[in-house]
């Protein structure tokens, strides 16, 4: 919906940003945050866990589908991209693949997340990175391309929830 993210998304307000993507069809669970300036696509195509944190002026372009499991975390400016142009077509044709993002995962500042990319259960994306291809499980990626730098050690005990009023 053109209002959401042309007035509703500025409006510092949780509850009538939640409300609003809600009533448009998105599923989002109790305890989730969606800072403001966030861009959503194909709102109905948004699932979204429970205490999960958004950061400011994230995009969600979800017309080929993005999922967020439990306590995710996905800091300011990052992108969820799930649309592509096939090079090779006469009519620059588009394809839309779901971007998949497991519970715990937690994506730092201005990454970008392309089509048909899954990032698995408690897995770190370094800021500024671009991912092009699967996260496994607790791995912690970074760069341009995102390659593995690390692995995780956390017991994933935590919640994500984070709410300041205004934001």
């Amino acid at each position: 919906m053109a209002a959401y993210n042309i007035v509703l998304t500025f409006i510092p307000s949780h509850t009538v940003r939640l409300g609003a993507l809600r009533l448009w069809g998105a599923k989002i669970g109790s305890g989730t945050s969606i800072s403001r300036g966030t861009t959503v696509f194909d709102i109905d195509k948004l699932v979204i866990g429970r205490d999960c944190s958004i950061g400011f002026r994230c995009l969600f372009d979800a017309r080929g589908g993005i999922t967020l499991g439990d306590n995710v975390v996905l800091a300011s400016d990052t992108q969820l991209i799930t649309g592509s142009h096939v090079i090779d077509s006469d009519d620059f044709a588009a394809e839309f693949k779901p971007i998949t993002i497991d519970s715990f995962a937690w994506v730092a500042s201005r990454s970008t997340v392309v089509s048909g990319v899954t990032i698995g259960r408690g897995g770190v994306v370094g800021a500024c990175s671009l991912v092009r291809e699967d996260v496994p499980p607790m791995a912690v990626v970074a760069g341009v391309p995102a390659r593995q730098r690390g692995e995780r050690a956390s017991a994933l005990t935590y919640s994500a929830a984070f709410r300041r009023l205004f934001y």
